[in-house]
């Protein structure tokens, strides 16, 4: 048993309270509330002047899989030539040891949802994942959280540069329509074999990978920057009917009422502490996930780690507070809002009896540019500072 006590705690369901404690046993969040009391065997950490919080929560990484320090020969995210590689899991490239991940927990991320990159226009299968662990199965939480797509730039890059189809915006549109009328025959062939019908289809593991996404088990994670590429990814989960991710969403800011009527989340990033790399980030801004939320979309911010490391998630929603995205808004864009995206929010996101111990420990307000995480834990056990 541990107590977190006397800081100032987030619980992100209500107002901070002031001097309060946070009780965990068994991996697990017991109690929160002021005046806890705990028995005297119980580790204790004093958090009085410290700011605790849910442990932080990205909603798009590659963390482990672009490794850092390895240049091209640890860059991992991408299956070349082929541009439609649904098949592939995330979790088979993911490398725990790598030095991303500790920067992760020394900057409170406690959950990233990971995936491949963006250079195919179905890119294969994100998951849901701790930042603490030696072995990524014992790191999942959910091992096929969505289906990694994307639009622009990078797969015309990555496969038109080359000579080879998508070489234009409507191939990439057209080669995703291709797959989900395909997963969607799959599955009504699948269907009839079941009543007697038909013969069973000849199994096909792109295929196969695509059925949670048709099924609506899972959404299209869609990489877009620009605001027509958005608005593409949108029609496109309208007409088939499936659920969606706008990740990145650079030009969101010039489309926010359309996307706000079409009712998809955002995660949003990175627009801080890198510059603008290709000629689709032209209109990137600061403002981006204050506009979405004025608008009525639900925000979340990602630094898109590694293209900015994990530690610098908490800063980059201070960046979006600067410009005028609520100080709570911008806390639930690292917590629980972004935990409600991926699907995770009844574990983590919160600090609430029953989810899991994944807490951060700020010796002042994260959105302070001079704060220090001076403890993170992930299922109740200590992964980076602090003393117990």
């Amino acid at each position: 048993m541990l107590l977190i006590s006397h800081g100032k705690v987030y619980t992100m369901e209500g107002e901070p309270l002031e001097g309060a404690d946070v009780l965990v046993a068994e991996g697990r969040i017991q109690a929160v509330g002021q005046g806890l009391e705990a028995p005297p065997t119980a580790r204790r950490i004093d958090a009085a002047g410290c700011h605790v919080l849910p442990g932080l929560v990205d909603a798009h990484t590659h963390l482990g899989i672009w490794e850092e320090g390895s240049g091209l020969k640890g860059a991992f995210g991408n299956e070349d030539p082929d541009p439609v590689t649904p098949h592939l899991r995330a979790l088979d490239a993911i490398n725990p040891q790598d030095e991303s991940f500790q920067w992760a927990r020394e900057g409170g991320v406690t959950t990233v949802a990971n995936g491949p990159g963006s250079g195919n226009v179905i890119g294969g299968q994100c998951c849901v994942m701790k930042t603490a662990g030696q072995c990524v199965d014992d790191m999942l939480m959910l091992p096929y959280a969505a289906m990694k797509c994307a639009f622009g730039e990078n797969p015309l890059s990555t496969h038109g540069d080359k000579g080879r189809s998508p070489a234009t915006r409507m191939a990439v549109a057209a080669t995703l329509r291709e797959w989900l009328d395909r997963a969607f025959e799959y599955d009504r062939k699948l269907g009839t074999t079941l009543d007697g019908t038909s013969p069973r289809p000849e199994r096909d593991r792109k295929l196969e990978a695509m059925l949670p996404v048709v099924r609506g088990q899972v959404p299209l994670k869609a990489h877009a920057h620009r605001s027509d590429d958005i608005l593409t990814a949108v029609r496109i989960a309208q007409e088939f009917g499936v659920r969606l991710t706008l990740d990145h969403c650079s030009e969101g800011h010039l489309i926010a009422s359309e996307l706000a009527h079409a009712g998809f989340p955002a995660i949003v990033g990175p627009f801080a502490f890198v510059g603008k790399s290709k000629s689709e980030l032209r209109h990137r801004s600061l403002e981006t996930p204050v506009a979405l939320w004025r608008a009525g979309v639900k925000v979340a911010i990602t630094t898109d780690a590694t293209v900015v490391p994990p530690q610098y998630l908490a800063l980059s929603a201070a960046l979006a507070c600067r410009e005028g995205l609520p100080e709570t808004e911008a806390l639930r864009a690292i917590t629980l809002g972004a935990a409600e995206i991926l699907g995770v929010a009844d574990r983590v996101g919160s600090l609430a009896a029953g989810k899991d111990a994944d807490i951060a420990i700020f010796d002042r307000h994260p959105f302070d540019g001079r704060a220090r995480v001076m403890a993170t834990l992930v299922r109740g056990a200590l992964v980076h500072g602090g003393h117990a």
